[in-house]
């Protein structure tokens, strides 16, 4: 291969041949070439100086100034000023929208790829607090490498970036500062539990509620699609026990951190220890309204179980039932379901794409992570085996972290698998879910010196193996969205 360095924009060269990326050429607004290229350290932006990065500067084939510029945060904020497109944007209001999170920042360029020609719209930066202890990550660094691989793949369609799971006002205007353009509450602190109690205690806990009962009770409540739903004293009681703390903190930080901002804003009631009934998502969603408060999405907790890295477990057909409710009040109120812990349920992709009439938002995060781990097994046996070991060693710890219910004892022993059957793992949903959640201990191993025990091989491999990468992604992620669409 060429060098990067005499590679002369606009001279009829192929830039694949110095290692350029085709798709990243472009001239800023200041007249100056910006293109990605591929070095031995990873994939950088290379600038004519006058664009204004900050880097290693070199003299190019033809004499101009150029730079290598940094992997660095004001960077990537330049390269969203002079190219927009690399910049997310409130896109929710698009019909089919999907969450790609990407916990390693090498992603992207898959889920891209994925989506593509499929009518959706990517979120492309979605990250929980959670997810970013468990990886040693930044919102900022979440969004820069996200920014820095639309600009690679020359993707000008629009994206979005979703502070996922915040559930405090510090953590939501953390994400707003850090420019994310969609905040989904999680309001779980606020979700009481009524479970087992009596009509009586809850009346007790409730108080008067005269004017609920006014405006819920003895009515017919008409839905989209003729549905009807009806509300008796007890599913009222429940629903103002269980969501009406919700309802309040969800009003208070919309109306005091993002009311007037162009910025999607998603509530999440589910997770909780009981699955959200059609009539109670009614209740929340009436009362949110009711205080002003716009929504653009909603997840509510569906019944069966949505686990971690593995198909839908539950009755389908419930399922079914109910998502059609469900649907028929996101569309009364003017915002669309969203479906969290959405990887891999391809049991129930149908029923939502079919119920909800294409106007959806699903959430996807750990199977990116799987696919690159699969990759592991694929290209590194010896490294798969060490990574797996350490997982059965730490799962415990893990658990404390995500619900699910793996049992290892359906999971193969490593010495009775050959180094190609390694791959096969990742069709057993045990297996998938004892790598998924391990995901943040397997991030951050030490050595006893203190070095990364697994890191910094990982994404040597990775980066080594990125177009392989983006090809698992592609196929994996385009398999959820084929069943979402019915093209499957």
């Amino acid at each position: 291969m060429k060098d990067y360095k005499d590679f002369i924009p606009g001279s009829g060269a192929d830039p694949e041949e110095y290692g350029v990326f085709a798709s990243s050429v472009r001239k800023s607004g200041k007249g100056a070439y910006v293109y990605t290229v591929r070095t031995p350290e990873g994939d950088r932006i290379v600038s004519e100086s006058s664009a204004g990065f900050k880097g290693e500067s070199f003299a190019r084939a033809d004499g101009m100034t150029c730079v290598l510029a940094e992997d660095s945060h004001e960077n990537a904020e330049l390269l969203r000023e002079l190219f927009p497109f690399a910049a997310p944007s409130a896109v929710l209001a698009e019909k089919r929208t999907v969450g790609t999170g990407d916990r390693l920042g090498l992603a992207t360029p898959g889920h891209l790829r994925a989506v593509s020609g499929s009518g959706f719209f990517p979120i492309l930066a979605q990250q929980s607090v959670r997810e970013l202890t468990l990886t040693g990550r930044t919102f900022e660094d979440v969004l820069d490498c996200a920014s820095r691989a639309v600009f690679r793949e020359g993707y000008t369609a629009g994206w979005g970036a979703d502070g996922d799971h915040l559930k405090t006002p510090e953590e939501v205007e953390y994400a707003l500062a850090a420019g994310y353009t969609m905040i989904t509450l999680d309001c779980s602190a606020h979700i009481k539990s009524a479970k087992g109690m009596s009509l009586e205690e809850l009346r007790a806990a409730c108080g008067p509620y005269d004017a609920l009962k006014e405006e819920y009770l003895g009515k017919d409540i008409e839905l989209p699609g003729g549905i009807v739903i009806h509300m008796s004293e007890e599913s009222l009681l429940r629903a103002l026990v269980i969501y009406g703390g919700a309802v309040e903190f969800a009003s208070r930080i919309y109306h005091e951190h993002i009311k007037g901002r162009p910025v999607d804003f998603e509530i999440s009631i589910d997770e909780t220890d009981a699955p959200t009934l059609p009539e109670h998502h009614y209740f929340a969603a009436r009362e949110l309204v009711k205080r002003g408060v716009e929504i653009t999405t909603m997840a509510p907790r569906f019944c069966g179980e949505f686990q971690k890295g593995i198909d839908y477990i539950g009755d389908v057909e419930q399922f079914r039932s109910e998502m059609k409710v469900h649907a028929a009040v996101a569309k009364a109120f003017g915002y669309k379901i969203s479906v969290h812990s959405g990887s891999d349920k391809f049991s129930v992709f149908p029923s939502v794409g079919e119920l909800t009439e294409g106007h959806f938002h699903l959430k996807t995060a750990g199977t990116s992570w799987l696919e690159a781990v699969k990759l592991v097994s694929i290209k590194d046996p010896a490294l798969y085996r060490e990574l797996h070991a350490f997982a059965l060693e730490h799962f415990g710890e893990a658990t404390a972290y995500y619900h699910v219910t793996t049992d290892l004892d359906r999971v193969p022993p490593l010495e009775s698998l050959s180094d190609g059957e390694l791959p096969g793992l990742f069709e057993n949903s045990d297996a998938r879910q004892l790598i998924h959640i391990t995901y943040g201990l397997i991030l951050t191993a030490k050595k006893e010196d203190g070095s990364p025990l697994f890191r910094d091989r990982l994404y040597a491999l990775w980066n080594t193996y990125e177009d392989d990468y983006a090809e698992l992604l592609e196929r994996h992620i385009g398999r959820h969205l084929s069943m979402l669409t019915g093209r499957c």
